[in-house]
């Protein structure tokens, strides 16, 4: 597994790509959780379906504890960590509503990342036993460049530029 370093620029970067991110999903609210009961609380389960580099941890912390810093989540698996298919990736306790209202950004946030940073170590995987380097380069989604440079070295590859946006 790559070691995974959260650059500071990133970490930074994470609460402000999260409220964007909250804002455009909910608007100014979200009706369907205001479907179950205000004081309800649930636990969630999530589960990868396919094999994958998991990225992306900070980012769903970050949704939930924007959203209800009451919310507990516990990660079964580490930043970086290649899965199996049907593998645990965490649960998650907390009021209903919240879980709920999280979901879409921070499984968007996950699957995104994750699918980046797997594809980067499937390329990194090819060169293992040479010297060559993978490096990325700027075609990156609008709002999500440090992220996603983040993902490919978690998948085991290099940044090629970064600056401060």
């Amino acid at each position: 597994m790559t070691q995974v370093h959260l650059p500071q620029e990133t970490a930074e970067d994470i609460p402000q790509s999260v409220a964007r991110a909250l804002a455009e999903d909910i608007g100014d609210g979200d009706i369907t959780a205001r479907l179950i009961p205000a004081n309800k609380q649930a636990t969630g389960i999530v589960i990868c379906r396919d094999s994958a580099v998991i990225c992306g941890q900070p980012w769903v912390d970050e949704v939930f504890r924007q959203l209800d810093p009451n919310c507990k989540i516990e990660w079964h698996i580490k930043e970086g960590q290649q899965v199996s298919p049907n593998e645990q990736l965490f649960s998650i306790t907390g009021n209903a509503r919240t879980l709920l209202t999280g979901e879409r950004a921070a499984l968007n946030f996950l699957q995104t990342l994750s699918a980046t940073a797997t594809l980067a170590r499937q390329y990194a995987n090819l060169v293992e036993d040479s010297e060559v380097r993978i490096l990325d380069t700027r075609k990156t989604i609008p709002g999500l460049r440090l992220a996603q440079k983040y993902a490919v070295t978690v998948g085991g590859c290099y940044n090629h530029r970064t600056w401060s946006l």
